[in-house]
Formats: C-alpha cells, sequence, structure tokens
C-alpha cells in the first residue's frame, strides 16, 4: 500500500520520475558502466534544462515529449532486479504454512519444547476464540 500514489503528482514528481524511469531504460542498453555514466550525464543535461524552464506550459509540452521518446526508444527486454516482479528469483523463498510445524517428529519438537508448548496453548485459545465467535462444528461435516 506504500506505493500508491495520494494526489495529483506536482510537474517536479513528473520530471523526477520521468528522469528515473529513462536512467532505467539506459541500463538496461549499456552494460559498460563508463558507457552509462556518459549517457546519464547527457540526460542530466537534458533534464535540468526543463527543471530550470519558467514557462510551465513549455515545460509541461517538454515533459510531454520526454515520455513519447522514452515510449518510443524503450528496451525491448529491459534490466529487471531479481527480486521484483518479473525478475528471475521473484518469490523464490517460500515461507513455509504454520500447519507444517504440526507433522515434526516429536525428538523434533523436543529440540524447541517452551515454543511448542507456548504454541499449543495458542491453538487450543484460537479453537476457543473459534467456538465462542462461531458456535461448536457439527459432527456430520466432519468428513470431505
Amino acid at each position: 500500500m506504500a506505493n500508491i500514489p495520494i494526489g495529483v503528482p506536482t510537474h517536479i514528481q513528473k520530471i523526477c520520475s520521468l528522469y528515473k524511469r529513462t536512467l532505467r531504460n539506459l541500463e538496461s542498453y549499456y552494460d559498460r558502466r563508463h558507457v552509462y555514466r556518459y549517457h546519464a550525464v547527457l540526460l542530466r543535461e537534458k533534464f535540468d534544462k526543463i527543471v530550470n524552464e519558467k514557462d510551465m506550459r513549455k515545460a509541461a509540452e517538454m515533459v510531454k515529449q520526454g515520455e513519447e521518446e522514452l515510449f518510443l526508444q524503450q528496451h525491448p527486454i529491459p534490466k529487471k532486479f531479481p527480486k521484483s516482479p518479473g525478475g528471475v528469483a521473484y518469490e523464490r523463498v517460500v515461507t513455509p504454512p504454520d500447519w507444517v510445524l504440526d507433522y515434526w517428529h516429536p525428538l523434533e519438537k523436543a529440540q524447541y519444547p517452551e515454543y511448542f508448548k507456548k504454541r499449543e496453548q495458542r491453538k487450543k485459545e484460537f479453537i476457543a476464540m473459534w467456538e465462542k465467535e462461531f458456535g461448536k462444528p457439527d459432527p456430520k461435516d466432519t468428513h470431505h
């Protein structure tokens, strides 16, 4: 929920967003750091002109042209971070659900006695809370 924009973005926010997206696009094209930095410096010069423009109509038109230019020059296979959506390691680490602990061997559970004692207590509290709120389950509904 933190990435949901609130309100209408300002002119400066639009410029910053366009600048960042354009830099990311440059990263996709240039894998050598010094070549990328050269093009990034040239890009920064273009964006400084937009920021320093006093006439808002011209500045808005420049941002619009920048958006179109970025769209036309998008890399066909954009670079993605590994753990970002679409990356090679996205959702690779799977957190096992809690019920898996119920199938541990008693010798494994004996290594963590305090944890499993508290866990069993919490399971009983949860069942009591559930039955208080929704009632006991009907015995004829126990089969599948």
